[in-house]
């Protein structure tokens, strides 16, 4: 089955075409980084605007890098939520439209569920069930995966997801929008032990997270500390190693309690190497396995919607579309169902 996938959730345009015999076929994007840097973070309307002039260029040259035309598709998926309302309903719109004019399924898929099952485009792919860590911009969650669609929540940042607090510190420390991967660059250049920030809440029981006290108290470090670039790239590493410590702590949490070995981490920070390097860590203590996406599939991408439309397509078998647009701006990933659910 071969399948077009629309990811338009926030400020990146992708989209692929994935085929459950010949796996991944073509993954584009278009980044708006450009246009939201000036302002330090995604400005909704601008988002929405350029996902409108993006997607059509964009789903033709995907279909063109596939070697396929329309008529060798069997469905299309799109990012239905959670996510920016105007953003969405650029994929949402244009999904529809394609499916109804070409006669075909179409499929409404979680954006977090897509980033979950982005680990099974590699090789070798994790089986269920796993423990999947979501770590992005917008979320931080623990979620125990049972199978396609069997989701149990069991922790979940409070406030500031982890992506979100490494751009926020990025922009005390100076850096460019998106700053996350800038701020892991600077850290390498950190001496450890310098600066001694919180791991939230790590000294009680519970999977949830909070970020938004250690942002500020980098805030206050930096205040207080000189603007010499050491300082900066120290404060980088003391920030950092809080966040990755308190991530591992929760995995180790997680994995004893419900007694898995197998851990999946996706999302944008899933690509922060001493995040990779303290979980492998882990796990090799543990006997068990850690998957990832590659790194061009940790951040939004369309491999991941077109992935997930196409093991839900070929296990459920929906009809043509009919008329109707639907998006869900919030969308927890519990009210997920497995296919053919009633």
């Amino acid at each position: 089955m071969c399948v077009l996938g629309l990811e338009t959730s926030c400020d990146d345009t992708g989209i692929a075409i994935y085929d459950t015999q010949r796996g991944l076929l073509s993954n584009l994007i278009a980044s708006q980084a450009a246009i939201h840097a000036d302002y330090g973070g995604v400005v909704p309307e601008l988002a929405s605007r350029d996902h409108s002039r993006q997607v059509l260029p964009l789903i033709q040259a995907a279909l063109q890098a596939a070697g396929c035309s329309a008529a060798a598709l069997h469905g299309i998926a799109y990012t239905a939520g959670p996510g920016l309302a105007g953003a969405l309903l650029v994929g949402a719109s244009i999904a529809t439209a394609l499916a109804f004019a070409w006669q075909l399924p179409l499929l409404s898929i979680h954006h977090l569920e897509g980033h979950l099952l982005a680990p099974m485009l590699e090789s070798p792919a994790p089986e269920f069930p796993f423990l999947a860590l979501l770590v992005s911009g917008g979320h931080t969650q623990l979620v125990q995966v049972t199978q396609l669609g069997v989701y149990q929540l069991l922790g979940e940042s409070l406030d500031d997801a982890a992506g979100e607090a490494f751009d926020k510190t990025a922009q005390l420390l100076g850096l460019g929008y998106p700053g996350g991967a800038q701020l892991a660059q600077l850290a390498l250049q950190g001496r450890p032990h310098r600066f001694q920030l919180p791991r939230p809440m790590t000294d009680r029981p519970g999977l949830d997270f909070s970020f938004s006290g250690l942002k500020t108290a980098v805030a206050t470090t930096i205040r207080t500390a000189d603007n010499s670039q050491q300082t900066r790239a120290d404060i980088a590493q003391a920030f950092q190693s809080a966040v990755v410590e308190t991530l591992v702590i929760k995995c180790r949490r997680a994995l004893e309690q419900c007694g898995l070995n197998r851990l999946v981490v996706s999302g944008g920070v899933s690509a922060n190497q001493a995040l990779r390097e303290q979980l492998a860590h882990l796990m090799q203590q543990r006997g068990g396995q850690v998957f990832y996406p590659r790194l061009d599939l940790c951040t939004d991408n369309g491999a991941m919607i077109a992935y997930a439309g196409a093991v839900r397509l070929r296990a459920q078998k929906p009809s043509p579309a009919a008329m109707g647009i639907t998006i869900y701006p919030r969308w927890p990933l519990a009210e997920q169902h497995p296919p053919g659910y009633e």
